[in-house]
């Protein structure tokens, strides 16, 4: 028998954290583990010889901290002080001030009218403490890899920057660089030099200073992981009225027992999944299942916890409590998306894995060739520290952040959220599309689409007549015919004897006349025939997914009223524009097939790429099944069924009118609601992971170009200093082309 539990990671700096501490839990005998750098996570499956502690041993030898997940019946925290407890403040805190530090010190160091008599000793104090405490997370991350064996991107900014650091303490207390007056002259020159009058803090603090704000921009957005299941979690009721003795007592939901009988009234949320033993009433499923339409329900039938009652008063028996409901499989839906989604790893560590070695391998191989060639030690240590300062570049930090600056601020403009660099690296491969239809594809609200009368009768009449007697009820189908009416400037008449049937319809006296507004079965357990031309029209409006509705008055049926969610006017042409791209359309919903054919007919999906009736876990298998079959997946949604297929999916994009779970766990959010915005943002994402590989290229390569320079010694503070500045503005600007990124249409 194996057992499952979800570790707390903390430590990890990137994703070759993740996946070192995954291969030493791996290595224990029965265990399978799945480490995310993302959710920082670990889901470990283990045997019973195996005790939750030897994992948590296991992590910590790996050079991590592991903690496991509360008790279940362990006291939460306040929603006070979980909005308080910001884990990105120390980060935020620390880039703050290592801000405030670095800046003089770069100016002093560029600008030579600023170099006073002791400047350098003032550089120095203000440097000190960025490039020892500010660059402290770098230093220790390079010392965990270090024992491991391992270099990234951390290692190369730890051994620059204390290598710059630590060159200029030389030359400042047994060199020349201490020297009262001494200055960096403005000069850019190539010539031999000892090294002895040279100084590099601007370097030290400039680098850890630029890449403490990309790593502060990725802590922000990781951050945001987990926030898909705590919205989805906060929208269960937070109390019941409970029956007690007949009597109903208000108490915390998590006090509700299985077997225990509950009252939810009209507007209330369904406390948990239970049997309904008393009432009738609607019920608006749309969280669970995407459909537009209320579901009628009576003694006997089930009910999910988190539905919206809409109708009459429900006395329901609790079947399923906790984490047994179907909202809790939900989160759980959520959550293994999210562990099971393949992090892409940052690009700078992919380089860096290679050009890490490389660096300190040419560094000591300049060493040795200078003393191997008898040039002395002073030389031999100024061109190999060199060659570490010069392939630490400061436009790496730049790189990213500001990339993503300018294309999210883009973005912003436009109505596109992007939520990290880890999403624009799916936007290159993405090959199918999966729309969801209510609310994404189509408008999400009920609307009139046609009225039939009978023959011999008014069609505005029929109208008018059925939108006074439906004024009186709140169901979305009422609403929808009296929103119809004012629409037409029909006027209303007063309905006297007004009675509402749950899940038929509603009936009572207009203007003298006996009028029955509901299901064709309402109509006869009044004795109302439909005649061969309103028969028809139920045919044809259940034929398309649409919702009729028979009115009828004096005994008599006077037309059939179709009712249906319509389709956004934009969503046929986004769907062009998706194909332009590349992609393939899919429509998956939980409505009937009938409406989601006529839906897809409209927009111009083929019907091999349709799939209805489905629940949230349906949708999460169909895009695991496109993924086996190779394809790069992307998801648009836009309700609480969505969120686990947009966090399973490669690429989830949510519509910003949807809910916060569906837009938490997505990748990007399209907030107009607008569906063409979906092939901008995948444009715009694509373009701007290009601008990203592009700065990471010249950020590498100025200084890649420099290293032969630096090893053989010909690099005074004034060029390394320009090759620095100067990348840093190809960088910005470089990005800053993204501002003239231009949707279409």
């Amino acid at each position: 028998m194996t057992n499952t539990v979800d570790l707390d990671i903390t430590g990890m700096t990137c994703a070759s954290c993740a996946n070192r501490i995954e291969r030493k839990l791996n290595k224990l005998d029965g265990v399978t583990a799945t480490v995310n750098y993302s959710t920082e996570k670990a889901r470990v499956e283990f045997p019973e010889t195996i005790s939750p502690a030897d994992l948590l041993t296991t992590v910590e030898q790996a050079g991590y901290a592991a903690t496991l997940p509360p008790a279940p019946d362990a006291p939460r925290g306040s929603a006070d002080d979980t909005a308080t407890a910001d884990p990105t403040r120390p980060l935020r805190d620390r880039l703050l001030i290592s801000t405030a530090l670095s800046v003089p010190v770069v100016a002093m160091a560029m600008v030579p009218a600023l170099q006073v008599t002791y400047w350098q000793w003032l550089s120095l104090v203000l440097a000190a403490p960025v490039v020892v405490w500010g660059a402290l997370p770098f230093h220790r991350a390079a010392w965990v890899n270090l024992r491991h064996g391992a270099t990234t991107m951390d290692t190369l900014i730890s051994v620059g920057t204390l290598a710059a650091f630590g060159w200029s303490l030389y030359a400042l207390f047994l060199g020349t660089a201490g020297t009262p007056g001494m200055t960096h002259p403005f000069e850019i020159t190539i010539e031999r030099t000892d090294g002895a009058g040279n100084i590099y803090l601007e370097a030290a603090a400039g680098v850890t200073t630029f890449l403490l704000a990309g790593r502060y921009a990725e802590a922000r957005a990781k951050r945001r992981s987990g926030a898909a299941l705590r919205a989805l979690l906060e929208m269960g009721a937070k109390d019941v009225a409970v029956l007690r003795d007949g009597r109903e007592q208000r108490i915390p939901v998590e006090q509700l027992a299985v077997g225990d009988e509950f009252v939810v009234r009209p507007g209330e949320k369904v406390a948990t999944d239970g049997t309904v033993t008393d009432g009738a009433s609607a019920l608006d499923t749309s969280m669970l299942t995407g459909e537009s339409v209320p579901v009628e329900v009576g003694v006997g039938d089930a009910v999910v916890g988190a539905t919206v009652n809409s109708g009459g008063r429900l006395v329901v028996r609790a079947t399923r409590v906790g984490g047994d409901t179907q909202l809790a499989q939900m989160a759980r839906l959520v959550e293994d998306a999210q562990n099971g989604k393949a992090e892409v790893q940052r690009l700078a560590d992919r380089i860096s894995g290679v050009f890490v070695p490389v660096v300190i391998a040419l560094a000591v191989g300049t060493l040795g060739f200078w003393l191997g060639t008898g040039g002395g030690w002073t030389p031999a240590f100024t061109a190999a520290v060199a060659v570490l300062i010069i392939a630490c570049p400061c436009a790496l930090g730049l790189a990213t952040p500001t990339a993503l600056m300018v294309g999210t601020g883009r973005g912003a403009q436009l109505g596109i959220l992007i939520k990290g660099p880890e999403v624009l690296e799916s936007t290159r491969r993405v090959d199918t599309v999966i729309l969801d239809k209510t609310g994404t594809v189509t408008t999400g609200r009920m609307t009139l689409r046609d009225v039939v009368a009978a023959p011999g009768e008014d069609r505005d009449e029929v109208l008018g007549v059925a939108a006074s007697i439906e004024h009186g009820s709140e169901h979305p189908i009422a609403r929808a015919i009296v929103d119809a009416g004012d629409a037409a400037g029909l006027d209303r008449s007063p309905v006297e004897g007004f009675t509402s049937t749950d899940g038929l319809g509603v009936h009572g006296v207009v203007d003298g006349r006996a009028v029955v507004v509901g299901r064709p079965q309402l109509l006869a357990d009044w004795s109302i025939e439909l005649g061969p031309e309103l028969e028809s029209a139920l045919s044809g409006a259940r034929s398309t997914g649409a919702t009729p509705v028979v009115i009828g008055w004096d005994g008599q049926a006077r037309g059939v009223l179709t009712v249906a969610d319509t389709v956004k006017p934009t969503s046929a042409e986004a769907i062009s524009r998706l194909r332009d791209l590349g992609l393939t359309p899919h429509l998956v919903t939980g409505d009937n097939a009938q409406a989601a054919r006529a839906v897809a007919a409209e927009v111009g999906i083929h019907p091999e790429h349709v799939v209805a009736d489905v629940l949230p876990a349906d949708k999460v298998e169909v895009v695991r099944r496109l993924q086996r079959e190779g394809r790069v997946v992307a998801m648009v949604g836009d309700g609480v069924n969505d969120a686990a297929a947009l966090a399973a999916a490669d690429l989830g994009m949510a519509m910003g009118t949807g809910t916060d779970v569906a837009i938490e766990a997505s990748d990007l959010t399209l907030v107009r609601g607008d569906l063409r915005v979906a092939p901008d943002a995948i444009r715009l994402a694509r373009r701007t992971l290009s601008t990203i590989k592009g700065n990471l290229f010249w950020a590498f390569g100025y200084n890649v170009a420099a290293i032969p320079l630096a090893a053989a010694g010909l690099l005074n503070p004034m060029l390394a200093g320009a090759a620095m500045a100067l990348s840093s503005v190809f960088v910005v600007t470089n990005s800053l082309r993204l501002r003239s990124f231009r949707p279409t249409g």
